[in-house]
């Protein structure tokens, strides 16, 4: 395809001059039609006092020279006259009083006429342009031919200032462009810290807030990127230590490969098993790999279900207890990511909770879902550390859920699957009174012939 004359220029602000300057030139042109044709008789005009000027010449001498395509009649007082010039096949005027005169003949011969001391006359004859369109397109012509060099002179100075304010509005215009060019090469090398400053509320300055936008999230995201890196490199850096500690000292002769210390590397390495597992698991999440297979999920079995898999760890902890609804509805969700839900958000209540304490999950209806809840009675979590507890590796108390075995990506992994449900997780919390998870399933529609 080929390019437009004004895609070959380098930049906006000079395809914006180019065009402001042509404007203004065509209007100039328009303009200069529209004068010439509205003033197009003035020529006629100074053609009178041009051919009154040639007759006063030869008042006082009737042998001048005839300017050319002029024609001149010099009457006597008796009537007899004698013409110069060119002959332009038309009679001059009958007079009768002896003061200078002109006028036009036929609408095509200008005249003037100027008595003489004898008490003749002497007539000045031209053609003048015809009548109709083609006489008006002549005038028009002529004008402007007579006005030429006063009309460049106004262009040439319209045209000038043109250029001046194209290139000032233009700077204005272009300069968020030209700084979000300079953000995006900064972008390149991984600095994401840049903004545009833009006070227009024009198309440019709405390109320029979404760049900020834009800039916003992806500093946010490298920072977030930079944290799991060094998360991930910590975490799975623990269990490797310890790992390679114990197998140090089995060679060393220092310990011996006793069940005690296999359990301990084993445990090591399931908690490295269960991180990378986990890691994959919310990867897969977060990028939709993962389908749903969702059903009809009674939500009473499964709540028994993860309170049987968390007493069977033997650990201390507080009383775990239920408040279902009765008529409560199921859900349409996956049971397994259901259950992974659950189970993270009562692990995590467990962990915080001492052994006098209490954990209860709630759940009832709320117009089209179901809203679940795991409250605790533990420590409960500092207002500032609130907006963090769902983000990857993200820990309350770091020192505790590495005692315990925690990995920080279980809170991460329950918001991804309860958002692919098209639902809503959020925590609530008082430091020293413990903590609510709460979270939102859609009900299940009933099935064809009847509820279950």
């Amino acid at each position: 395809m080929a390019m437009r004359p004004l895609e070959k220029l380098p930049t906006i602000r000079a395809k914006l001059g180019s065009v402001i300057v042509i404007a203004v030139a065509v209007t100039l042109l328009i303009s200069y039609l529209l004068i010439g044709f509205a003033l197009r008789n003035s020529p006629r005009d100074t053609e009178a006092i041009r051919l009154l000027s040639v007759a006063r010449v030869f008042v006082e001498d009737p042998d001048a020279d005839v300017p050319r395509g002029t024609m001149v009649v010099l009457r006597s007082p008796l009537g007899v006259e004698r013409v110069r010039g060119v002959d332009l096949g038309i009679d001059a005027p009958e007079l009768d009083d002896h003061v200078p005169r002109w006028g036009l003949l036929s609408g095509r011969v200008s005249w003037a006429a100027v008595p003489d001391d004898a008490g003749g006359w002497v007539i000045a004859m031209r053609n003048s342009p015809a009548k109709g369109s083609v006489g008006r397109i002549s005038a028009t012509l002529g004008f402007l031919q007579s006005m030429w060099w006063q009309f460049l002179l106004a262009g040439a100075v319209a045209g000038a200032i043109a250029l001046v304010m194209a290139r000032f509005i233009a700077r204005g215009m272009t300069q968020p462009l030209r700084d979000m060019a300079a953000a995006a090469r900064r972008m390149e090398t991984g600095d994401y810290s840049t903004r545009v400053n833009a006070r227009s509320m024009d198309e440019v300055g709405q390109l320029a807030h979404a760049f900020n936008r834009m800039s916003a999230e992806l500093e946010t995201i490298e920072l977030a990127r930079r944290e799991l890196v060094a998360n991930v490199s910590h975490e799975l850096k623990t269990p490797i230590a310890a790992i390679r500690a114990h197998l140090e000292n089995l060679l060393d002769g220092v310990e011996q490969p006793d069940p005690a210390t296999l359990e301990v590397m084993l445990a090591q390495s399931e908690r490295l098993g269960r991180l990378v597992e986990q890691l994959l698991d919310l990867s897969k999440l977060q990028s939709g790999e993962v389908p749903l297979h969702r059903e009809r999920v009674p939500l009473a079995p499964l709540v028994a279900q993860v309170i049987s898999e968390i007493e069977v760890r033997g650990s201390d902890h507080g009383t775990i207890a239920r408040a279902l609804d009765e008529d409560l509805p199921p859900v349409d969700a996956d049971p397994e990511r259901v259950h992974q839900v659950l189970y993270n958000l009562v692990d995590n209540a467990v962990r915080a909770t001492p052994g006098d304490g209490t954990i209860t999950i709630e759940a009832h209806r709320v117009n089209g879902d179901v809203h679940v809840s795991v409250a605790d009675t533990g420590i409960g979590i500092d207002p500032q550390d609130l907006p963090r507890v769902f983000e990857r590796f993200y820990r309350v108390d770091p020192s505790r859920s590495r005692h315990d075995g925690g990995t920080g990506i279980g809170l991460a992994i329950a918001r991804s699957v309860v958002e692919a449900h098209g639902g809503q997780i959020q925590a609530t919390s008082e430091p020293g009174q413990g903590s609510v998870f709460s979270f939102d399933l859609p009900v299940a529609t009933e099935p064809a012939g009847g509820t279950e």
